[in-house]
């Protein structure tokens, strides 16, 4: 194979990686949406698969500004709820475990950036308490 066409071969395949990653990023960003309806969700669906190209282009002209901001959204959500979770378990604590193992267990999270330093203060005297 002549190297002219393994490097056009290279660049083909990763257009079509990088096809399939849009495509899949605009269905999931269809259905992420709040502000759409569920007729909304089902048309922009059906003109994406309908005419793939087209229908991709204008979902990102039409729509594809809010996308970041609806992809941020989700990711701050969940980061939210990991470290709810984190701070209602450190609360909780296991059942039998002494305070000495409490209490590093919250100087690991407050070492890893989970707790802040008052975070941990209040936790300690809790425990202490």
């Amino acid at each position: 194979m002549p190297l002219l066409d393994l490097f056009w071969a290279t660049l083909w395949i990763f257009l079509f990686i990088a096809w399939i990653w849009l495509v899949i990023s605009v269905f999931v960003d269809i259905f992420r949406s709040d502000d759409l309806s569920g007729w909304g969700k089902a048309l922009w669906a059906l003109v994406v698969l309908i005419i793939p190209l087209l229908g991709v282009l204008i979902y990102l002209i039409a729509r594809g500004g809010r996308m970041h901001e609806r992809a941020a959204d989700e990711q701050a959500a969940r980061e939210q709820a990991t470290q709810q979770y984190i701070r209602d378990a450190a609360d909780t604590g296991e059942g039998g475990s002494d305070t000495a193992d409490e209490i590093a267990k919250l100087a690991k999270l407050r070492d890893d950036g989970v707790l802040s330093d008052d975070e941990y203060n209040a936790q300690k005297a809790k425990l202490l308490a």
